[in-house]
């Protein structure tokens, strides 16, 4: 898979960085400071409309 940051990261020496992958019909989620860790997967219907609810103020991430 080819993983890349998240575009609402801070840049290079963020802290809080996510990186995303595309697989399929799958997004797969990932914390960019441990690779090998667990992983997080989304359908991608089910993570635009997290995506949506978090721009909306629903939800805090």
């Amino acid at each position: 898979m080819t993983w890349r940051k998240s575009s609402y990261t801070g840049g290079g020496n963020d802290e809080a960085c996510v990186e995303l992958a595309e697989s399929g019909e799958r997004v797969w989620v990932r914390d960019s400071k441990d690779p090998d860790g667990e992983r997080l997967t989304f359908g991608r219907d089910a993570f635009a409309g997290l995506l949506e609810r978090v721009k909306r103020g629903e939800l805090r991430l």
